[in-house]
């Protein structure tokens, strides 16, 4: 690939900007999944201040959950325009939008008027605000995960992408521990009233300092070698991916399938099924989904440690495999006895660490030029998908079997491991191809 040669030495250990660039870069993946959760969190609240009192509660409940949908609609958007950017203008810059982007309609959510006062305005500027939330979130993940293996040294490749998505995962937990708090802290009426900002205003602020910190990284050496070689792609970037890179797209594609197979069945939907089929109460799921969430982000730095000395395809298929056995015998186990709950739920966290190599799989896919835009269109294409039609595919399927969920991650993670397969096979040639780039 002309002009994507880097004369970087690869070292094999993180020196102190290195550690710099991914301590701040895995803050703000923290914090902007931190604002696009927090939401959820606090649905039900949003839906009695921003909609008339005399909806039907179960239409307040859809209206409120499209809204909170629209942002996955935005993602795709977003994310291939904000890396079209990053492709020509910098990685860096584009990384500051995506915080920015992510902290202001955050804060504004916290400050802005409800429909009693300002009417049916309420709901639109909050669909228009959770639009730039998606377009923001479109942007950071896969920003992330290109800034900062295009900084860290070519042998920790797949660690800097298991602490990225560490930290991701943190800002899930964040946002349910925060929801915890103001719940033991405010009554409901309390909470209603005013107490529902703070959680906003929390991550606004929060955003916003995270910003400025990200103003003392620096732009990525690859993106700054290419500039100066004039080596920046000639035609548009999306335009190259789409002609030239459909197997890399296939397979970021089958990995982020994989990936949101992990993260929606086994964190998002699992608690409610607990609940449901297992009857657990909800503080005993939610606790239990916590656990699991610190195993993920265990399992995402082991994930990530281990790649880097065995290669991304052997521990995606390890991973793969280990999700797909622990989560059959955790759901299947849960149906007729909960007893060892905590334990199974956090082995299960631990293997979906597996969301810890697939970055590192899908950014060494794509030459320096294109790979900020191949990596979003694959990333968020293939979530807006898969993320969007796998609670109702599951849904579906659990009217003719109880144990839906199990087989449909079981299935996910055979993709997977033909997927690492595919990885181990061609390893060789997309490393040559790519390798002087990174």
């Amino acid at each position: 690939m002309p002009g994507a040669n880097q004369k970087r030495p690869d070292h094999h250990r993180l020196s102190r900007q290195d550690a710099k660039t991914l301590g701040l870069s895995a803050l703000g993946g923290a914090l902007e999944f931190y604002d696009f959760v927090i939401f959820v969190f606090f649905a039900t609240v949003v839906g009695t201040l921003f909609f008339p009192a005399d909806m039907p509660d179960w239409l307040r409940q859809v209206q409120t959950f499209g809204i909170f949908a629209a942002g996955y609609i935005a993602r795709p958007l977003g994310g291939i325009v904000m890396a079209h950017f990053g492709d020509l203008l910098g990685r860096k810059k584009m990384f500051m939008m995506s915080i920015l982007l992510m902290a202001v309609p955050t804060l504004a959510m916290g400050l802005m008027p409800t429909y009693e006062t300002i009417g049916i305005a309420a709901p639109i500027v909050l669909l228009f605000l959770r639009m730039l939330q998606g377009a923001a979130i479109g942007g950071e993940a896969p920003g992330a995960w290109v800034f900062v293996t295009e900084h860290v040294p070519k042998s920790r490749i797949s660690f800097a992408c298991g602490t990225l998505s560490a930290g991701l995962v943190s800002g899930i937990l964040i946002g349910s521990l925060i929801a915890t708090a103001i719940n033991a802290i405010f009554t409901s009426s309390e909470i209603h009233d005013y107490a529902w900002r703070i959680p906003f205003i929390i991550g606004g602020i929060f955003g916003f300092i995270t910003m400025y910190l990200r103003r003392w990284l620096h732009e990525t050496p690859v993106f700054t070698e290419m500039q100066e070689r004039e080596a920046l792609a000639e035609e548009l970037p999306l335009k190259t991916l789409l002609k030239s890179h459909w197997g890399s797209i296939l397979v970021s594609m089958a990995v982020t399938w994989l990936l949101t197979a992990a993260v929606v069945v086994t964190l998002l939907m699992t608690p409610t099924l607990l609940q449901k089929l297992a009857g657990l109460d909800p503080q005993t799921s939610l606790m239990a989904n916590s656990l699991a969430i610190v195993g993920v982000i265990i399992g995402c730095l082991v994930a990530g440690l281990l790649a880097d000395r065995f290669g991304n395809g052997p521990i995606l298929a390890l991973f793969s495999i280990g999700l797909g056995v622990s989560y059959w015998v955790f759901y299947n186990t849960m149906l007729v006895d909960t007893t060892l709950l905590y334990p199974l739920y956090c082995l299960v966290g631990f293997f979906v660490g597996l969301t810890g190599v697939v970055p590192a799989v899908a950014v060494k896919s794509f030459p320096a030029p294109i790979r900020f835009t191949g990596l979003s269109f694959s990333y968020n294409v293939a979530y807006a998908i898969f993320g969007g039609a796998t609670p109702m595919v599951v849904s579906l399927w659990m009217t003719q079997h109880a144990s839906a969920p199990a087989y449909y991650v079981a299935a996910v993670c055979a993709v997977g491991v033909i997927t690492s397969l595919a990885v181990m096979r061609y390893r060789m040639k997309l490393e040559l191809e790519v390798q002087a780039a990174i």
